[in-house]
């Protein structure tokens, strides 16, 4: 009869953290990813300090779509990531007038933004692989209506942000806006 020998409590607890690291790791960059909101664009979805949780794996299978709530790199400084609402995708017209957004020709009724836009932008098509995007604080945003963001490329999309964990009060699973989920693409 042999006598298999133990592992020391050390080098269990090394392996066990080793792990613990290596799956944190894969976690992070390929499945989710906690961000915290810094800034008032989003109101009044999101606040200032807010903590969500970034899906990672979804666009892999699918293209991001109208209404989502994206985290991304900035194009005129990529270390720098923000968040914003894809408001048009590849292929749609979007303009911006008398505080009204049109995508495709129509009037988006927008009853989650903090109030219209003061901000213009004249009739566009957007790019293929690129995205329009605005924060839901119209009037204080830094978005795809300044030529520093513009259309946001695919490959700047970090993810999307799917659950709010903290204030607790504000805990919940982000939906798509009514009058975004039915946007139709331009014929």
């Amino acid at each position: 009869m042999k006598v298999k020998k133990t592992k020391s409590p050390l080098r269990e607890w090394v392996e066990s953290i080793v792990g613990a690291v290596i799956l944190t790791a894969f976690i992070i960059v390929f499945i989710a990813q906690s961000f915290v909101v810094e800034g008032t664009s989003m109101l009044p979805t999101l606040d200032n300090n807010q903590r969500l949780l970034v899906d990672k794996l979804t666009y892999r299978f699918r293209e991001p779509g109208h209404g989502d709530i994206i985290v991304f790199r900035y194009p005129a400084n990529p270390k720098e990531e923000f968040i914003k609402r894809i408001i048009a995708v590849p292929g749609d017209s979007i303009a911006i007038a008398n505080g009204k957004v049109y995508v495709n020709g129509n009037v988006i009724a927008e009853d989650y933004i903090l109030e219209p836009t003061i901000r213009g932008f004249s009739p566009h098509i957007v790019p293929e692989g690129h995205y329009f995007v605005l924060g839901d604080n119209r009037n204080d945003s830094l978005d795809s209506r300044d030529p520093r963001v513009g259309f946001v490329p695919r490959e700047n999309i970090i993810g999307r942000a799917v659950w709010s964990y903290w204030p607790l009060d504000r805990i919940g699973i982000f939906r798509i806006p009514e009058a975004l989920a039915g946007v139709a693409k331009q014929e």
